[in-house]
């Protein structure tokens, strides 16, 4: 335990402080939604909200004053199809909020969710052989259109999340082909088959018409099969590696950090933020644990997280630290 002359005095304490977090630290999340004036917030992640495209630009404006720096992007249109065709197009929402941002606030560092179930009419990540088996190319394929059509758009950065084997080397070698050899690839790397993501689901529209997702997501229980899935991505050209969700698998983000010199992130997913948010709304927990668990996930390792709390962490340093 540290003296108690270095524990009474904040400034001491700040000074010793062995983890630190900066809204540097921290991403923000935005759905993008079809329609006109739409600020509508999503009844299962409280002050969290569906934006339209004509509302994006004073969102970006408020959460510079927030102090965000960085957003990742999720689109979820109206109309769906069974080829992910919203996903790719060039008029698409993401795409279009990417303009949105970029004209609002050229600083704003974009990031963008790569995956397909938020597009596909049946809400899966992948194309299906009729036998049930995945389609690897096509998904591939589809995948890196999908990238390479927000790369186009002004994306700082791309996130594929769909956990297809080969597709962060697929994607990067699109993008060099392309001239785009400088966008960075933050790859979803250990995206468990997780229970926290039912709000996210709700959010995003985007629940599986049939079966689950556990044949491309992974089992809960392994933690090598994460490291390995970890070293694919980084033989792949991965430059980032991310672990999802965050609390629930501190460890594996601990073991994700030992095992390379690459940045490494963590998603404080939707059923994260739901159960802190409701708690400490019904006061059974003090405000305090968002910060708490926040730097949890910063302490396992985690150089980036992706939260929605993001828009009060500013206030939070100011308090707890």
């Amino acid at each position: 335990m540290l003296p108690t002359r270095l524990r009474k005095n904040t400034a001491v304490r700040n000074l010793i402080r062995e983890t630190q977090l900066s809204m540097n630290d921290v991403v923000y999340p935005l759905f993008i939604v079809d329609g006109q004036g739409v600020r509508r917030e999503i009844s299962s992640m409280k002050e969290q909200y569906h934006l339209s495209l004509d509302m994006v630009a004073a969102e970006t404006l408020a959460l510079k004053e927030l102090g965000i720096r960085y957003v990742i992007l999720f689109g979820v249109p109206d109309v769906k199809d069974s080829e992910a065709t919203p996903a790719f197009i060039d008029t698409g929402l993401v795409q279009e909020a990417i303009r949105v941002i970029k004209k609002t606030d050229p600083d704003m560092y974009v990031i963008t969710d790569v995956c397909l179930c938020e597009f596909k009419s049946d809400g899966h990540c992948c194309f299906f052989e009729e036998n049930g088996e995945i389609q690897r190319e096509k998904t591939l394929k589809t995948l890196s259109k999908t990238a390479l059509s927000y790369a186009r758009a002004g994306a700082d950065m791309v996130a594929p999340s769909d956990m297809m084997d080969g597709r962060i080397g697929h994607i990067r070698e699109t993008l060099n082909d392309a001239g785009y050899e400088s966008i960075p690839i933050m790859a979803y790397s250990a995206k468990f088959a997780s229970s926290f993501y039912g709000p996210f689901r709700d959010a995003a529209n985007s629940a599986p018409a049939f079966g689950d997702r556990r044949s491309y997501q992974m089992d809960p229980a392994n933690s090598r099969e994460a490291l390995k899935e970890m070293m694919l991505d980084i033989d792949e050209g991965a430059d980032i590696v991310m672990v999802k969700p965050a609390m629930p698998y501190l460890d594996i983000i601990a073991q994700g950090k030992e095992l390379s010199y690459l940045p490494m992130a963590a998603y404080q997913v939707s059923g994260e933020y739901a159960m802190i948010k409701n708690a400490v709304d019904a006061d059974l927990m003090d405000r305090r644990v968002i910060f708490e668990s926040l730097i949890s996930i910063k302490r396992a390792g985690a150089d980036i997280i992706i939260t929605y709390f993001a828009k009060e962490l500013q206030a939070m340093l100011k308090d707890y630290q």
